[in-house]
């Protein structure tokens, strides 16, 4: 009988300890998420350290996994690191001159035509959600990285789609200058309450 009572009662201690770790580490994993999406910023200097080529990857793997309207995954990335290139899309992009400083850029382009021909109405969207996936991959990285915009801006996306190279149905939405940092960015606080509305404004 004390030996049952025993068995009995280390099966519970085994248990409990079980669904408490499972829990601490569901706790853990929430914390590690949360704090890589609140200390994301905006980085603008960069070392001349180079992207690993795994890196690179993690990044357009966390691209590819965003929403994306119906599946259709319209987003198309260009990955540009030689040196001479970088310095000339910074010559084309007005807001985007740290691209002279980072060893990698990646542009977020759009297939803007789908399901027989037609617009795409959801192709921005869509690349919006990859490219804030590549920069919470690239804060979790410990990279340093930056939106900068390009579309609806016909005086960037034009001559960007010229230096890409790009097809006619296919449009660059962004680029993100990539590289390493001294840390000297920090995260801003934007939590405003007062920006939320509950049932209607």
């Amino acid at each position: 009988m004390k030996n049952r009572i025993l068995i009995i009662a280390l099966a519970a201690l085994t248990f409990t300890a079980m669904t408490s770790c499972s829990s601490s580490t569901e706790s853990s994993n929430l914390d590690a998420v949360l704090e890589n999406i609140h200390n994301r910023k905006s980085v603008r200097q960069f070392t001349s350290e180079p992207v690993s080529d795994e890196h690179r990857e993690i990044m357009l793997k966390a691209a590819m996994a965003a929403p994306t309207a119906v599946n259709y995954q319209p987003w198309r990335f260009v990955v540009v690191t030689e040196r001479a290139e970088l310095d000339a899309m910074a010559d084309v992009l007005p807001y985007a001159k740290m691209l002279k400083q980072a060893p990698l850029a990646i542009v977020v382009c759009g297939e803007t035509t789908w399901m027989g021909g037609n617009e795409n109405p959801y192709w921005d969207q869509d690349c919006s959600a990859a490219t804030q996936n590549i920069l919470l991959a690239a804060e979790a990285l410990g990279l340093g990285a930056v939106w900068t915009g390009v579309y609806p801006n016909a005086e960037l996306v034009n001559p960007l789609s010229e230096f890409l190279g790009l097809p006619g149905n296919v449009k660059p939405f962004c680029a993100i200058p990539i590289g390493h940092h001294d840390g000297t960015t920090q995260p801003k606080d934007k939590w405003k309450p007062e920006n939320i509305h509950y049932g209607k404004w």
